[in-house]
């Protein structure tokens, strides 16, 4: 099946229909572009579908912040879309913590629970580390220096994830920093 086929597939047209309806109605937008929300799952999806073929997966790809980020709860996405989509979407659902945690720990737990992931909602997480990741050292350099590292960190849990999706992750992430370390130098 073609990528093009792919996102035509009734399961993953239903979840991209379902996630910009989900995000649209909070007007959520992009941190530094301010385009609908939307485009981020988008790309998430697409980088997605060059690797795996699967609707399914295709599927949680394009939910993968509707947990997260809106309204919706896992139960409603487990009745829409069926238990696999669901449990995908739940591994990639930044729980809820207790509020005297660190960002250190917080981060530490997310990448514990991450680490016991399917290997597709691993995939998911690099395309979602690309996507958020490949411009913010020249977006926002203060904000890099603790993302960055954080999303270093993280990649230590997503071996399992898609080989190409890992390298192209390592590479911007290791670029960013690089970018940031020339810019405390000038």
């Amino acid at each position: 099946m073609s990528e093009a086929d792919l996102m035509q597939h009734p399961l993953v047209q239903q979840a991209r229909e379902f996630a910009a309806d989900a995000h649209g109605r909070l007007e959520q937008v992009r941190r530094y572009t301010n385009q609908p929300y939307i485009v981020h799952p988008q790309a998430v999806a697409e980088r997605v579908a060059m690797v795996l073929a699967d609707p399914v997966v295709l599927a949680a790809a394009w939910l993968h912040d509707v947990v997260e980020d809106t309204d919706i709860e896992l139960a409603e996405i487990e009745a829409l879309f069926g238990a696999e989509v669901a449990l995908l979407v739940g591994q990639l659902t930044v729980a809820q913590h207790p509020p005297h945690l660190s960002r250190d720990e917080r981060k530490h737990l997310d990448r514990k629970r991450l680490k016991q992931a399917e290997t597709e909602a691993k995939t998911i997480k690099l395309a979602d580390i690309i996507d958020n990741t490949h411009t913010i050292a020249e977006r926002d350099p203060e904000f890099a220096a603790l993302y960055l590292p954080e999303k270093k960190s993280m990649l230590e849990v997503l071996t399992e994830g898609d080989a190409q999706l890992y390298a192209l992750a390592e590479q911007i992430i290791n670029d960013g920093l690089a970018l940031l370390d020339l810019d405390e130098i000038d």
